[in-house]
């Protein structure tokens, strides 16, 4: 806890930029009968059932100092599904970084080895060596900044339902390019000062 908390206190480097990262499932519905809009005097009138349509995953990568965050909807979450965004983060978003210090859950995908099982060996040390891995403790993932921005999303642009891969996807790309043309930032506070008195019962006690 106290490692991610000092990671957050680091002044703004682009050379080794800190980025936050987590994953969100999404269910497909669609509507069975057709909406009824408003009108004067009406509220919007929606059937209470809706069609499963099945589901996706939400890849979330934001940097609370440079006011960016990116969405990427895949399938699945998988272990190379993890990889393929990893090398884009590296690659793309940030390829002039010497090394990308990266802060996430400790989920069985989210390790150097899932880089290792879709590319190459020399392909994926490439990758890891620009790789600083931070993982949040365990029942702890309300340390990772990018849940922040998972619950902003949520609620600003997945409140309602969503029937598919292509719908949902030009909404998050059209709600990422407003975030970040107005440079969306987060004001983190809790310090490992606040840490150690509002929980100072999970630290031991030294006689």
């Amino acid at each position: 806890m106290e490692e991610v908390l000092d990671l957050y206190h680091l002044p703004y480097d682009p050379s080794f930029p800190l980025i936050n990262m987590d994953e969100q499932p999404i269910q497909f519905t669609k509507e069975t009968r057709m909406p009824i809009p408003g009108g004067p005097g009406r509220p919007a009138r929606v059937d209470y059932e809706y069609e499963r349509n099945g589901t996706a995953s939400v890849f979330m990568f934001v940097n609370a100092l440079g006011c960016w965050r990116r969405t990427s909807v895949r399938h699945q979450r998988t272990a190379k599904d993890w990889a393929e965004e990893i090398k884009q983060l590296l690659d793309e978003d940030y390829h002039d970084a010497v090394k990308v210090r990266l802060i996430c859950d400790n989920l069985n995908t989210h390790k150097v080895a899932s880089l290792y099982e879709r590319y190459p060996p020399n392909e994926a040390r490439r990758l890891a060596k620009r790789l600083e891995i931070t993982y949040t403790p365990k029942h702890g993932s309300w340390l990772n900044i990018a849940e922040c921005e998972l619950s902003a999303m949520t609620k600003q642009c997945l409140d309602r339902r969503i029937p598919d891969m292509a719908t949902l996807m030009t909404e998050l790309a059209a709600w990422e390019a407003n975030r970040n043309n107005s440079q969306k930032g987060i004001d983190w506070r809790f310090t490992t000062k606040d840490a150690r008195i509002k929980l100072k019962r999970l630290y031991p006690e030294i006689q």
